[in-house]
């Protein structure tokens, strides 16, 4: 099967998607799928249900919602992806992250739970992509009110992934653990 590893064109994708596509340099998008839930446990799986309900400032999201946030992210870009792989033309509305957020309920959640079912949306969202065609690739709708292809949606979740990784790192001061030499 034929993987796409080139970059999504500008003209594939709404311009506030941008700082995802190139946020990636030249990573294969794909591989990062399978790779961010991992860097995502590994900075998350020692905090203490406070620093999981930790903001670094007023009005901002805890690290329970930025999780929640993701698997919004990932259930909506996914779907997106799946509709346009298909040749579905409906057009498909944004979504209010703010809003989703709030409604969310994250902050009731576990962290365990809530990167667990991230890695299961994940894990669905990686076989569609493995599972394309070459010609399902380039397929397009409209999201958000702009066109987008089916590619550049891959390339979005995982910038956006990548995206929410360097906050939680650069915000919430999380890093993964340093694996030790034997």
């Amino acid at each position: 099967m034929e993987r796409p590893i080139e970059k999504p064109e500008p003209d594939e994708y709404a311009s506030f998607y941008r700082s995802y596509v190139e946020g990636l340099g030249d990573r294969d998008p794909l591989d990062l799928l399978g790779s961010q839930i991992a860097s995502l446990r590994g900075m998350t799986e020692t905090l203490d249900e406070e620093a999981e309900k930790a903001r670094y400032a007023e009005g901002k999201w805890s690290v329970r919602e930025v999780i929640g946030h993701l698997c919004d992210a990932e259930r909506v870009f996914g779907y997106r992806a799946l509709r346009f792989s298909r040749g579905d033309q409906s057009e498909l509305p944004g979504f209010e992250e703010n809003l989703y957020v709030s409604e969310g309920g994250a902050d009731d959640v576990p962290l365990v739970d809530l990167v667990g079912e991230l890695e299961a949306m994940r894990y669905a969202n990686s076989r569609l992509f493995q599972r394309l065609r070459p010609e399902q690739w380039m397929r397009s709708g409209v999201a958000s009110n702009a066109r987008v292809t089916v590619r550049a949606l891959m390339w979005i979740l995982a910038g956006h992934f990548e995206h929410h990784l360097s906050v939680l790192r650069d915000r919430y001061g999380l890093a993964e653990p340093v694996a030790s030499e034997l």
